[in-house]
C-alpha cells in the first residue's frame, strides 16, 4: 500500500471533532427556540472520544514501525508529547488564572472552583484527571490533556500489544470492540454515570478504550482493505450519515464511538489510495490549529459571554448574530495561541532535546 507519513484528511478531521466539542459547549448560550439542543450536537462530547481514537491510530502510525525495529526511544517519546502539549497547557492554565484574579479585583464573583489552589499541583503535573484533583479547576478542557498523557506513558503496552496482532487486524478490532462495549456497559454499573461523561473522575480510564480502538483502526488501515479512492470516499460519506443518523435515534455512546475507528479507517485510506480529498490548505491548516481551538474553548466563552453581559446588557444567552460571532471568533483566537504560543513552544523544545549533548548547560 501506499503508506504516506502525513494523512492529511485526518488532520483535518481533528478540527471538525474539536469544533464538535465546542458547539456542545456554546450551544446553551443562543437565547430562544433555537437553543432547543438538537440530537447531533447533544453528542458533542463525544468529540474527545474522536481525538482519543485518533490518538491511538496516529502515535501507532507514527512510532510502531520504530518499535518494531527496536529503535524507539521511550524518553524521545515522551519529550515529543510534552513539548507537544504542555505549553498550551499551561499557558492556557495562566490565562484562566489571570482573567478568574482581574475578575475578583473588578468586584465580579465567579465559580470558585475555577481558582482551585487544592487542585492547582495536579493540574501543573498533568494528572489531574487520575483522580488527584479535588474539584475541576482551571482551565477544564485540559482534563482530556491529563488523559493523554495517561495514554503517553502507557504507549509501549499498546504497542506491544499492536504488534503482537499485526499479522490478525481483525482479531485486534474486535478485541478493542469488546474491550470499549464492555467498559461502555459495566462502568455506569459501578460509578452511576456513562463512562463518556467521565473527566476529573476516571478521566484516565475514559481514554483506554479509546486508544485501543485507534491503534487496532491503525493495524486494520495497514492491512488495506480499501484499495480504491471512489470506495474509500463513499465508505466516509456513508459512515459520517450513519454517526448522524445514530445520534439522531440516540444510540449507545458505545455504537458511535466505534464507528469512529471505521471512519478513520475509511479517510486514511484516501491518502494511501491516491485520493486529495481533504488535503486542501485550508483543510489541513484548519486541523493543525484544533488543539488550540480546543485548549481556548472555554477560556474564550468566559471573556466573551461575561464582555457580552456587560456591552448589549445581556445574561448568558445572546441572540443568534451575537452567537455566530461567538462560535466563529474562537477560530483567531485559537489561531494566535497555536502561533504565538503552541508551535514556538513546541519547536523550542524539540530544538533543545535535539541539541547536542555537549551543547547543553549543565543542570547544577
Amino acid at each position: 500500500m501506499n503508506d504516506p507519513t502525513n494523512i492529511k484528511p485526518l488532520t483535518a478531521l481533528r478540527f471538525f471533532a474539536a469544533m464538535w466539542v465546542v458547539v456542545f459547549h456554546f450551544w446553551p448560550n443562543l437565547v430562544g427556540e433555537a437553543a432547543g439542543l438538537p440530537d447531533v450536537v447533544s453528542r458533542g462530547y463525544l468529540g474527545v472520544e474522536l481525538f482519543f481514537v485518533l490518538s491511538g491510530f496516529i502515535l501507532c502510525h507514527v512510532y510502531l514501525p520504530a518499535m518494531e525495529k527496536g529503535t524507539f526511544s521511550y524518553k524521545g517519546f515522551l519529550w515529543a508529547r510534552i513539548a507537544r502539549v504542555y505549553p498550551l497547557h499551561i499557558a492556557t492554565l495562566v490565562g484562566v488564572g489571570v482573567m478568574a484574579l482581574s475578575a475578583i479585583a473588578a468586584g465580579f464573583s465567579i465559580d470558585p472552583h475555577i481558582l482551585s489552589w487544592p487542585s492547582l499541583p495536579a493540574n501543573l503535573l498533568m494528572v489531574h484527571a487520575w483522580g488527584f484533583a479535588p474539584v475541576a479547576g482551571w482551565n477544564h478542557p485540559s482534563w482530556s490533556i491529563s488523559a493523554e498523557w495517561f495514554a503517553y506513558l502507557s504507549f509501549p503496552l499498546f504497542a506491544t500489544a499492536a504488534l503482537a496482532l499485526k499479522s490478525k487486524p481483525w482479531v485486534a478490532a474486535a478485541g478493542a470492540a469488546a474491550l470499549l462495549t464492555g467498559l461502555y456497559l459495566v462502568f455506569p454499573m459501578l460509578s452511576g454515570f456513562p463512562l463518556t461523561q467521565a473527566t476529573i473522575a476516571w478521566g484516565a480510564l475514559r481514554i483506554v478504550p479509546c486508544f485501543a480502538l485507534g491503534c487496532a483502526a491503525y493495524l486494520v488501515w495497514k492491512s488495506d482493505p480499501i484499495t480504491r479512492p471512489r470506495v474509500a470516499l463513499g465508505l466516509s460519506g456513508l459512515i459520517v450519515a450513519l454517526i448522524a443518523a445514530m445520534a439522531a435515534l440516540r444510540a449507545h455512546d458505545a455504537l458511535i464511538v466505534l464507528s469512529f475507528g471505521a471512519l478513520i479507517v475509511s479517510l486514511a485510506s484516501l491518502t494511501s489510495t491516491g485520493s486529495r480529498f481533504g488535503t486542501s490548505r485550508l483543510a489541513v491548516w484548519l486541523g493543525e490549529i484544533s488543539y488550540a481551538v480546543y485548549m481556548v474553548c472555554i477560556p474564550w466563552k468566559l471573556l466573551f459571554v461575561n464582555a457580552a453581559g456587560k456591552i448589549f446588557g445581556l445574561g448568558d444567552q445572546m441572540p443568534l448574530w451575537l452567537w455566530l460571532v461567538f462560535l466563529v471568533g474562537v477560530v483567531p483566537v485559537a489561531a494566535a495561541a497555536h502561533h504565538l504560543v503552541e508551535r514556538p513552544a513546541r519547536n523550542i523544545l524539540r530544538n533543545w532535546a535535539a541539541r547536542p549533548k555537549a551543547a547543553q548547560p549543565r543542570l547544577a
